[in-house]
């Protein structure tokens, strides 16, 4: 919809949109293009155009060939083999279905998904191995480092933000040597949140103190029930699940 885009703006260099003038929108938006399509049909509005789009009107005209179509093209062309590509898995396989009617054989039709591996040699074509496919994270000067896992901590970061629990503890004595310390970035404003962080640290020297008292002292343990904690005292005040990360420093 470039053509389009640009004469809703008055971008073009060829064609103008002036009152009056009717603009009809004859196939559904892509997935993930609607805000943009939104756009386009709010800005031709706004130019004094009568816009006819699927929405309201009912109107669609598809951009995909038809079945008779389909079966036409792959008589005129004749191919030995043939591989349905673009779409879900179920319309490769109306795809295919297509092919046989029009007597393509059935040991000559792949269905392949990603990462499937076609083999052609002199003896015929195959479905031989596959490999390893799909998206590709490519962050900074890494390529493909990013796991979903990363991911998914970006994310809850981007929501609700990060808080940090610093202290110092002394094994010896099972006792805190200073802290807890709390960091917030993107989670609340800390000048006028004092109270919820005040409420964080007197919780942390509550679920250390109980622990050390039912003899609790391994650090990856009590890292795990200050996190517990605090999440859940987090979300009772606030209703955000910002990411609590414990750090305790064994002296």
């Amino acid at each position: 919809m470039a053509a389009l885009t640009r004469m809703a703006s008055h971008s073009h260099h060829q064609i103008s949109i002036y009152p009056g003038d009717t603009v009809i929108l004859s196939a559904s938006p892509i997935p993930g293009n609607e805000k943009a399509v939104s756009r386009n049909i709010d800005q031709l509005f706004k130019l004094g155009a009568k816009v006819i789009y699927e929405s309201i009107s009912g109107m669609h005209v598809s951009g995909h060939a038809s079945q008779e179509e389909l079966k036409l093209m792959i008589s005129m062309v004749k191919p030995k083999y043939f591989i349905p590509v673009h779409g879900e898995y179920r319309m490769l396989m109306k795809h295919a279905e297509l092919a046989g009617q029009v007597g393509i054989p059935r040991e000559n039709i792949f269905v392949a998904e990603i990462g499937n591996v076609i083999e052609f040699t002199s003896h015929g074509a195959k479905l031989a191995d596959n490999v390893t496919a799909g998206r590709v994270f490519i962050d900074g000067l890494g390529v493909g480092d990013i796991g979903s896992s990363v991911m998914k901590e970006r994310s809850l970061l981007s929501q609700d933000g990060i808080l940090i629990i610093m202290l110092a503890l002394n094994r010896a004595t099972n006792t805190m040597l200073a802290g807890p310390d709390v960091v917030t970035r993107g989670f609340v404003y800390v000048r006028e949140s004092n109270l919820i962080l005040d409420e964080v640290k007197a919780l942390t020297r509550q679920t250390i103190a109980r622990n050390f008292q039912n003899g609790i002292n391994d650090t990856n343990l009590l890292q795990n029930r200050v996190r517990d904690a605090v999440s859940r005292h987090l979300y009772d005040k606030t209703k955000r699940h910002p990411m609590v990360i414990p750090i305790f420093q064994e002296v």
